[in-house]
């Protein structure tokens, strides 16, 4: 297994082949990304946001998207938007194999946290992190605003 950054410190896109044959598994966890897909992911990629894959050499096994930054609550914090397998992968080592790598590049990067936010209803995904020493730090209260998605 290989893993591979789609985008660049200067978070310029690097990978665009790599990109397009991401997107159907970014879609597993979020069918809701929009219908122009890279265009989506540039606009994550310019706020910040950095992409990496895992592939086999032909076939994406799973990706992760994340992200470093200072707040008030965390100080340098790095937290991880997504990390999704494909369906056909899961507990095959792939997710375990990302988070290894993100976590490595948290430190790199100086991170005193490391973060994730996953829906209540992925269970098995719980079981995952909890198995991989993570725990439940706080709660994340959302409240959609009027006219907006996401």
């Amino acid at each position: 297994m290989h893993l591979l950054r789609l985008n660049n410190a200067a978070h310029e896109l690097i990978e665009p082949d790599w990109l397009l044959r991401a997107e159907a598994i970014h879609r597993e966890l979020r069918p809701q990304l929009a219908a122009d897909y890279p265009a989506q992911m540039r606009g994550i990629f310019a706020d910040g946001g950095q992409m990496v894959i895992a592939h086999n050499g032909e076939a994406i096994l799973g990706l992760a998207v994340f992200r470093h930054y200072r707040d008030t609550f965390s100080g340098t914090k790095f937290y991880v938007d997504d990390l999704v397998t494909t369906s056909q992968q899961r507990s095959q080592g792939v997710g375990k194999c990302l988070l290894d790598w993100l976590q490595q590049e948290a430190i790199r990067c100086g991170a005193t946290n490391f973060m994730l936010d996953s829906g209540t209803q992925r269970i098995d995904a719980h079981r995952f992190y909890h198995r991989e020493g993570l725990t439940i730090a706080s709660f994340n209260f959302k409240k959609p605003l009027q006219g907006k998605t996401a």
